[in-house]
């Protein structure tokens, strides 16, 4: 006989994924993929420096004129919209799993920002924004005095 070891909080994590489950089909959440899906969320990335903050959003098939950020304050806020392709009248789809729909992103920043600097680039499906810290939220080092 094997001895397994008891993981209680692992126990507790299936029962919440499946109570979630449940939850999002009762109420319309996100369990649908493809076409079935009313809304959808990209993937962001949010990594720090010494003097900025950079975040990363995956948009394939999206431009840059479907995409709109904006900031206020501590919020971040990426929105826009993937249309439907046109489809051929001819065509049938043995399966549709790509999203489309309009979708938006709030983002809390960490630190401080300087809203008047920052700078959106968008290549290759990837939205980059580099958002500069203020003076007062980069990292400072303090001298220790011996007495």
């Amino acid at each position: 006989m094997e001895i397994i070891p008891w993981r209680p909080f692992g126990e507790l994590s299936s029962l919440r994924k499946e109570m979630d489950s449940l939850w999002d089909k009762f109420f319309g959440g996100k369990t649908f993929a493809g076409s079935f899906a009313e809304e959808w969320a990209p993937l962001v990335d949010i990594s720090e420096t010494e003097d900025r903050l950079l975040v990363k959003v995956e948009l394939p098939g999206l431009e840059a004129k479907d995409v709109n950020v904006s900031i206020s304050g501590d919020l971040l806020t990426i929105r826009g919209e993937k249309k439907k392709e046109k489809e051929e009248k001819d065509e049938h789809h043995h399966c549709v799993e790509r999203y489309t729909g309009t979708f938006q992103r709030v983002l809390r920043l960490p630190v401080d920002v300087e809203p008047d600097k920052v700078d959106a680039s968008f290549k290759m499906g990837v939205l980059k924004i580099t958002l500069p810290k203020v003076e007062k939220a980069k990292k400072k080092s303090i001298e220790i005095k011996v007495k």
